[in-house]
């Protein structure tokens, strides 16, 4: 398998839980701005959409979304637990979650990125997100993670709460979402994820 990703993207999420199972994968970068790839492709012959997250299947097939991609990664290695089984009300509720994080914490940080956002626009849309924090902050309480043990759910949180220091958005705000981003920064997988997109070579 091939994950093309870009760092500090959504595509850690998934890089994330291929080091979590153990699975054997290469890494492509991908310039976001050029469109090309580490191994010289246009990243839109990969995926037309033409953003990270993209997993090169060794059959050729190729599947995008995070949220795709992250339950496909877990139900290769349903043994490891990651995801609860297909069909269980566990798995509606990890999608739940999933389509929570995409829809209200990536969607809605997204806008933030734009530097020619006009600050009124800017603060409706903090606004909205940081209602969208105190509820996960309200949810996890005292847990160590979202569904009780660590998930493909908290890796993809973790990556766009990565963004709050883009935005120069204080997590201590929200005491237990700033716990719960040190714990899972601190799992091993994590960690050689984070380092191995810092130590790529830029496209």
């Amino acid at each position: 398998m091939k994950l093309y990703f870009a760092p500090n993207a959504c595509s850690l999420a998934p890089h994330i839980i291929l080091r979590e199972l153990g699975l054997p994968f290469e890494l492509v970068r991908v310039n976001n701005q050029s469109k090309r790839c580490a191994d010289g492709r246009d990243f839109r012959s990969i995926n037309p959409k033409g953003y990270v997250a993209a997993l090169l299947l060794d059959n050729g097939e190729v599947l995008t979304e995070g949220p795709a991609i992250l339950q496909y990664l877990a139900d290769l290695r349903p043994e490891a637990g990651l995801a609860p089984a297909n069909g269980s009300w566990e798995r509606s509720r990890l999608q739940e979650l999933l389509n929570f994080i995409s829809a209200e914490i990536h969607a809605g940080s997204a806008p933030l990125f734009n530097a020619e956002l006009p600050e009124a626009a800017r603060v409706i849309f903090g606004d909205k997100l940081f209602k969208r924090l105190g509820y996960l902050n309200e949810l996890l309480g005292s847990n160590d993670y979202l569904q009780g043990a660590f998930s493909i759910a908290d890796a993809y949180l973790f990556t766009v709460l990565g963004w709050l220091l883009v935005f120069a958005i204080d997590i201590a705000q929200w005491p237990a979402l700033a716990g719960y981003v040190e714990r899972v920064a601190a799992r091993p997988a994590v960690q050689a994820a984070v380092h191995a997109e810092h130590a790529s070579a830029p496209v």
